[in-house]
């Protein structure tokens, strides 16, 4: 069997940086296992399979009618998964009227090299690259159906907008983390602290007397994190910073970084679904809908960001497809 299989950095203009992840386009079925074994191989902090969800579809022009209400375990190329039976209600609720699905549609599933996650933005603008650079899709909206809900990305211009789900925070307090904290951070001033118990992120904001600069040359060992987070609730940790109005990086309205170590990503370099997050946080301190934001790791990455008044949010970035081929099974 051959597997069309691509490497797209996403959230950039330029090869080598941004985050890449890997894009399967999957003709037929496979089993289970080979999702993981094919991102373990890949070994990128996401492999996205790109699904038809009829045998007639074409990866180049597919649509989305006569697809009623559904639930995630309507179809049977998404597996069993602890969530699922949350993720249900998001999709069928998310639904076009009358239900519908709409644009070009296509089932889209997410995997790390240890383990299958709900939500991946840079590996979904990742995939609608593919679709519309390479198999030349001709809809102007692609449609995702996802473990997450259904997820849509179009162009504008020269990036790619995706449509995501908003997650609010809430105050969390330092006892519970502190150790964690400390493990991430060591004696940073810590100016606020916020949970996100959709995403089960933890959004650490540094004071604002910080520069970009510190944020960026922290030396952060995230394996710490697994014995330091000790209530079960984190899976992922953000820090952030507030944006410059002068200097050389003006221009960002916050930056962050993002550690995911119990998905089996140390740091993950630009993160849309952290994004997801963050764009709730920061349009509350700042007042603003329309941001734009930096994730600082050593790749680097640009975020557009525009909060909807339908509680979601569009996050749009660049890419750059460095690799192109055949994964032989």
């Amino acid at each position: 069997m051959q597997i069309p299989t691509f490497t797209v950095d996403a959230f950039t203009d330029r090869p080598f940086s941004g985050n890449p992840a890997a894009v399967c386009l999957l003709e037929s079925d496979l089993n289970e296992d080979v999702h993981q074994k094919i991102a373990t191989e890949m070994n990128l902090s996401e492999t996205a399979f790109i699904r038809k969800l009829h045998p007639g579809d074409d990866f180049t022009k597919s649509r989305c009618s006569g697809l009623q209400s559904l639930s995630v375990s309507s179809w049977s190329w998404l597996p069993p998964f602890p969530s699922a039976s949350s993720h249900s209600f998001h999709l069928e609720s998310e639904l076009a009227p009358q239900g519908r699905l709409t644009g070009s549609c296509f089932g889209l599933r997410w995997f790390t090299p240890a383990n299958e996650v709900p939500l991946c933005g840079h590996a979904t603008l990742a995939a609608a690259a593919v679709l519309f650079h390479i198999r030349k899709n001709t809809n102007a909206v692609l449609t995702f159906v996802t473990l997450s809900g259904e997820l849509k990305a179009r162009r504008m211009e020269d990036h790619i907008v995706l449509d995501l789900p908003l997650y609010l925070t809430y105050p969390q307090l330092l006892q519970e983390v502190e150790d964690l904290i400390k493990a991430a951070i060591g004696d940073m001033v810590v100016q606020d602290l916020r949970y996100s118990p959709d995403t089960k992120k933890l959004l650490v904001r540094l004071s604002d007397a910080y520069e970009r600069s510190v944020l960026e040359e922290l030396q952060v060992n995230a394996q710490r994190f697994l014995s330091a987070e000790k209530t079960g609730k984190v899976k992922g940790l953000i820090l952030t910073l507030k944006g410059n109005s002068s200097g050389k990086h003006k221009g960002h309205d916050f930056y962050s970084r993002y550690f995911a170590p119990w998905y089996g990503i140390p740091e993950d370099p630009v993160t849309g679904s952290a994004h997801a997050v963050l764009s709730s946080y920061w349009s509350e301190q700042l007042g603003k809908k329309e941001m734009l934001a930096f994730q600082c790791s050593r790749r680097g990455g640009e975020l557009k960001i525009s909060l909807r008044n339908d509680g979601r949010v569009d996050i749009a970035g660049q890419i750059a497809i460095v690799l192109k081929g055949n994964l032989t099974l």
